[in-house]
């Protein structure tokens, strides 16, 4: 894919999951919600895997290890094995392993899959800033992580050794609603000491190359439905991405997206996997997709036609995209969109 501003979202003639030949999947929003499959994920990963497709599961989430997802997953019907998960925690303690000699101790304030992916590159996790440890590294612990395990991040910081960071999400969703993320957490280290750490997950490239490491692909898909850390994540790795609205984004996010924001694809759900996408096409001063035709006006998004409500958003996407140029867009696109239903 090409790092160029984007202006519309691709075509394709083939089905997306013939024309890749492994998709890097995020899980939630995308493969599931609350702990549960979201509709048409099971039978849609199961007719792209059939169809040759290799399938890895990509999370910024490092607390659960790759073993313990990929039985969750199985559980809702996907057949999964740990070596088909990909976590921020491998990803982190593979740039770790590159920076310390092995068999180093390392301080971690996180859960379990910290620990199981540090003993996987010859490092040793240790429990304070007193056990000699020659870096730290924190990720996601979960609501019980004690408030104690900051300070001694903190401690080990100010002491000048290197911190590392599975991830800086801000937020992780749960069953109650949207919880502090492990970004949050990170905070409180940098507030007490000033330091920032070297961080591994989406978007950054730690995390594209561990997926690429473990995965072997030759042609990746990025598929998830967060902008700023799925889609970032393939624009800064150089691949293409489909963004599926099952999760965080929607339509006015999508509009409003700059560059680097910008997803190859759109579709509904993981259906779009199994399909080609439609091409939009220049159409006079605007952009026609399926039965819409969209333009950029002086203020707002203008959209005629009768067609598919997906169709009339790549169509809005191009209008605005174009009009916004390597900015994001500022057109109100209010009335468009609640004509899709949005």
């Amino acid at each position: 894919m090409s790092r160029s501003v984007r202006t519309r979202p691709e075509g394709s003639g083939q089905a997306l999951n013939e024309a890749y030949d492994t998709a890097l999947l995020d899980l939630d929003g995308v493969v599931y919600a609350g702990g549960s499959a979201i509709a048409h994920a099971v039978e849609s990963l199961a007719a792209a895997r059939g169809a040759g497709m290799r399938l890895a599961y990509v999370t910024n989430n490092a607390l659960r290890t790759p073993d313990v997802v990929a039985a969750h997953l199985t559980e809702l019907g996907i057949p999964a094995e740990a070596g088909d998960v990909i976590t921020s925690a491998q990803a982190v303690a593979r740039l770790i392993s590159e920076q310390v000699p092995q068999g180093s101790r390392v301080l971690v304030v996180g859960g379990e899959g910290l620990r199981v992916a540090l003993r996987e590159r010859g490092l040793e996790p240790v429990e304070s800033a007193d056990d000699d440890p020659v870096a730290i590294v924190q990720g996601y612990g979960g609501p019980e992580l004690p408030w104690g395990r900051f300070a001694e991040a903190s401690y080990a910081v100010a002491r000048g050794l290197p911190w590392f960071a599975s991830n800086t999400d801000l937020t992780i969703p749960s069953g109650r609603g949207i919880a502090p993320g492990n970004g949050a957490a990170v905070e409180v280290v940098r507030i007490a000491t000033g330091a920032e750490p070297q961080v591994a997950g989406k978007p950054l490239p730690p995390m594209h190359r561990e997926s690429i490491l473990r995965t072997g692909a030759g042609r990746p898909l990025v598929v998830g439905d967060r902008l700023d850390t799925d889609i970032e994540g393939a624009f800064n790795g150089g691949v293409d991405s489909l963004l599926v609205l099952t999760g965080v984004t929607d339509g006015a996010l999508l509009l409003a997206a700059p560059p680097r924001h910008r997803p190859t694809y759109v579709d509904a759900d993981l259906r779009g996997m199994l399909t080609g996408q439609p091409e939009v096409v220049a159409a006079g001063d605007g952009f026609r997709c399926g039965g819409w035709t969209a333009t950029a006006g002086a203020a707002e998004l203008e959209l005629d036609g009768d067609g598919g409500a997906l169709d009339g958003l790549r169509a809005l996407c191009a209008a605005a995209w174009t009009a916004a140029g390597a900015e994001a867009c500022g057109l109100d696109g209010g009335k468009a969109l609640a004509r899709l239903g949005w």
